[in-house]
């Protein structure tokens, strides 16, 4: 028997985040149920369907209804902090300490168009997205955004780092630093990506450019890279379909509130 999309535990989660449903004093469409709606996204995050598909059991889905609903949650980019918040916590007999991991992926967009979209430089200018992702040394994805291709790398790495949860312990305050960010050349950068995190008490562990490679960072930053894996099992994250960039971060959140939710269930 296939697990269910959307269980009871994760929709109890799920269903205090949703906004609420506006007044109509004029009268206008029923409102989709809300159970409903996160189930039916979530079948398109797995099975990549365009919208109008009957998803689930559910009947036949309506193109506005859907994109009207990724719209409202993408921007509440908080919809999935407590359970990456819940994930990242350390289970029994682990440290206490929180080395997180950031890394990038570029993604092709299918129509070559839309925000947050720009030529790649490693791709004979071609357009394309890149989605950026800070990790614990687990893999919970703890921070996620896209942005354009030309976007550089390290430009990115201290709003991801800001954007963290509070991290719950099981002594103490929860922590809102990692002590340490561990990265690849990509986000080698004297001015930008080292002396932010240390005046904020973290420890920048990056590779240098134009260095022989074997720094061993390979051996710790594998969570990142296994992020990106997990997320490419969604088939609506492997290629970007969606021309707006909102839409596009909404598939994202629930994409992130998946993985996390396994997690909690494993630590918990």
């Amino acid at each position: 028997m296939a697990k269910p999309l959307l269980t009871d535990a994760l929709w109890e989660r799920i269903r205090p985040l949703l906004p609420p449903e506006p007044p109509k004093p004029k009268g206008g469409r029923p409102r989709v149920p809300d159970r409903a709606v996160p189930r039916g996204l979530l079948f398109l995050l797995r099975h990549g369907r365009p919208v109008g598909v009957p998803a689930a059991g559910e009947g036949l889905w309506l193109g506005h209804d859907l994109l009207a609903a990724a719209s409202r949650l993408a921007p509440r980019r908080h919809l999935a902090a407590p359970l990456a918040a819940g994930a990242g916590r350390a289970g029994p007999g682990r440290r206490h300490r929180l080395v997180a991991g950031a890394d990038r992926l570029v993604i092709r967009p299918r129509r070559f168009w839309g925000a947050q979209t720009g030529p790649n430089p490693t791709d004979r200018a071609k357009n394309g997205s890149k989605r950026h992702v800070v990790t614990d040394a687990r893999g919970t994805p703890l921070a996620m955004a896209h942005t354009g291709a030309n976007r550089h790398d390290c430009l990115m790495a201290i709003p991801l780092i800001d954007a963290m949860p509070a991290i719950k312990r099981p002594r103490g305050r929860p922590r809102r630093r990692p002590d340490k960010v561990q990265a690849d050349r990509g986000y080698d950068h004297d001015h930008k990506t080292r002396p932010p995190p240390r005046r904020r008490g973290i420890e920048p562990v990056i590779a240098r450019k134009c260095t022989a490679h074997g720094s061993g960072l390979g051996v710790h930053r594998w969570h990142v890279e296994a992020t990106h894996s997990w997320l490419f099992r969604f088939r609506r994250l492997r290629v970007r379909y969606e021309k707006r960039d909102d839409i596009h971060q909404a598939f994202l959140i629930l994409g992130r509130i998946r993985i996390c939710w396994t997690k909690v269930q494993r630590v918990w």
